[in-house]
């Protein structure tokens, strides 16, 4: 059975990419958290690693068919972390060098060629190349967890993508503010990770994917989280009243018992000795099962059973 991340991604998938624009910010986003930049004889281009066979059939499709670049398989290696098969693939010609500089990942001029960290504007002046960059980074480098079905914790909501750069790290944060998605960033080992733990934001982002399919499996996970929550806190309310209501009646007992001892329940007046006998003849009984006996409201009731709280302390 898939995970939720593997759901996700292959909803990417399946969705596509429709524009030019959009597979440029796209691709561009998957090299940065998937690839990494090989050199040889003067020519630029890159490595892509993925453990997910669709993943694959679906960079190579695109970049065969849109940037005119054939990748080559370079070997497959098993992650003994993962427990699945790593593909590498690897691009490196005279037009993958030309397709980074497009997709400003490097940078080409009269001292030769540099690499660009930060991820520049031109990729993504719309809403919809924004968009699509954030699903090319989660297909490439992104995570997201949900808590099982049968957990009643409510925590367990995380989304996060790995970038091996921060300045490419922060300038992501940017553009998911760009698009009303406020996430964090930290720093993890050699990484810089920018990740959410909030479910309401993790919708946004899924929404914002136009992941659908994933989108209603989160929103019913946190319908069902929040409905078992909140059972559980009415559960636990009316154990604590229950709690309450046996210690008030002990507390009652205990009175009547000192009154009974010293001077006599007799000694009472009409309304207090009725109250007293109730109590003693039905000790788990409610306050308010006592008064529909008695014929009088609870609060009248409440009223006598302290007058006979405080005749016992004046005894005792």
């Amino acid at each position: 059975m898939s995970n939720f991340t593997e759901e996700i991604k292959n909803e990417i998938i399946e969705n596509g990419i429709e524009l030019d624009c959009c597979r440029r910010a796209f691709l561009s986003a998957f090299i940065r958290t998937s690839g990494s930049i090989i050199s040889r004889g003067g020519q630029y281009g890159f490595e892509i690693v993925t453990e997910n066979e669709r993943t694959a059939e679906f960079l190579c499709e695109m970049l065969e068919k849109h940037f005119g670049v054939t990748p080559a398989r370079v070997g497959v290696e098993f992650d003994k972390f993962s427990g699945r098969d790593k593909l590498t693939f690897s691009c490196l010609d005279e037009n993958t060098s030309e397709l980074l500089s497009n997709l400003k990942i490097i940078r080409r001029n009269q001292d030769g060629v540099s690499l660009i960290f930060g991820i520049d504007d031109s990729l993504v002046l719309s809403d919809c190349c924004m968009s699509a960059y954030l699903k090319g980074a989660f297909l490439g480098g992104g995570s997201c967890t949900i808590p099982d079905e049968g957990s009643y914790s409510r925590t367990g909501y995380h989304f996060e993508v790995v970038f091996s750069n921060r300045n490419t790290a922060g300038d992501f944060c940017d553009i998911l503010c760009s698009l009303d998605i406020l996430a964090k960033l930290v720093a993890r080992k050699d990484s810089a990770v920018v990740y959410v733990k909030s479910k309401e934001v993790i919708s946004d982002i899924l929404n914002e994917m136009s992941v659908a399919d994933s989108l209603e499996k989160l929103n019913k996970i946190v319908e069902l989280k929040d409905r078992t929550n909140n059972d559980n806190r009415v559960s636990n309310c009316s154990v604590s009243n229950i709690d309450k209501a046996v210690r008030a009646s002990v507390a009652q007992i205990r009175a009547i018992e000192t009154i009974r001892q010293t001077v006599g329940l007799k000694k009472l007046n009409e309304k207090l000795f009725e109250a007293a006998e109730a109590r003693l003849a039905d000790p788990n009984a409610s306050m308010q099962e006592l008064a529909d006996r008695l014929h009088v409201t609870k609060s009248c009731l409440n009223h006598r059973m302290r007058k006979i709280a405080e005749i016992a302390e004046q005894l005792s």
